[in-house]
């Protein structure tokens, strides 16, 4: 079910305006709620050819470009009087608060094409869902893509309206191609699929005669 060509969100984000100051982290293990404490998150920066660096970053500060970010785009880190482009990557959650714990932090070669994760983002309306045909089941929230560092789009833009009838799926090869990036992931995977509504199991109770 080949999609026509639909205009991916792209990376228009300068590194500029995505900046985060970092400073070499000593403390690790149970010491680091200490640095939670104060409102700093703790931080690793990995990278091809790249010495792994325990960091930490303010917690409001992260946030502020988090949300501009996410986990495709580029951020500059200042590190002493370095200037690192990097990926925000591996986020964790505390599992009942849902605060950050720690993060991640990919740095690239801007010149390098990379493979990562990209978010789908569903557009439109299924025709099929409207008309109680079936519903709508997402199996792949991300896609791999390959691609430079800049080029990344933000999401992957993935049109419903052509799920029409019962089974209608859409796949990796379904998806609009672009100059900017290539998929990896197998052509054959499925991103959404129309399917058919669970029938609640009904149990008739049967009373036995005294």
């Amino acid at each position: 079910m080949k999609q026509s060509h639909t205009k991916n969100k792209s990376n228009n984000q300068t590194t500029d305006s995505l900046t985060l100051v970092v400073k070499k982290r000593e403390i690790f293990g149970k010491k680091l709620n200490a640095v939670r404490a104060q409102n700093m998150l703790p931080a690793n920066i990995f990278g091809e050819n790249f010495k792994s660096q325990a960091v930490t970053v303010a917690f409001k500060d992260f946030i502020k470009i988090f949300k501009k970010a996410g986990e495709t785009q580029i951020v500059t880190l200042t590190l002493d009087n370095q200037k690192l482009p990097v990926l925000i990557k591996n986020v964790q959650y505390h599992p009942v608060s849902g605060l950050i714990l720690h993060i991640d932090l990919r740095k690239v070669d801007l010149t390098k094409q990379i493979e990562t994760e990209v978010p789908v983002k569903l557009i439109g309306e299924s025709p099929a869902v409207g008309q109680n045909k079936g519903i709508l089941l997402t199996l792949a929230e991300s896609v791999m893509v390959e691609a430079l560092p800049q080029a990344i789009p933000t999401a992957i833009e993935v049109n419903i309206t052509y799920l029409k009838e019962l089974h209608d799926e859409i796949t990796v090869k379904d998806l609009p191609t672009s100059a900017d990036y290539v998929f990896k992931d197998d052509g054959e995977k499925v991103i959404v699929r129309i399917s058919e509504h669970k029938e609640e199991s009904i149990e008739t109770q049967v009373v036995a005669p005294e």
